[in-house]
């Protein structure tokens, strides 16, 4: 398991029945980016790869 996995699984678990927008989760994604800049590209990052998702179906 990587480390990376407990806190997914963290997320799964505490707030897993909850419905959220994707206002929401960009308010916090920059949040975090604002509290820990060194985070910046993998942030980045991974808010790409969930904007362009769709696109692998193509």
């Amino acid at each position: 398991m990587y480390f990376t996995d407990r806190g997914i699984e963290e997320l799964q678990t505490r707030r897993g029945d909850e419905e959220v927008s994707i206002d929401w989760l960009a308010e916090r994604l920059q949040r975090f980016v604002d509290l820990n800049p060194e985070f910046e590209t993998a942030v980045e990052r991974f808010a790409t790869w969930l904007a362009r998702a769709d696109d692998e179906d193509d």
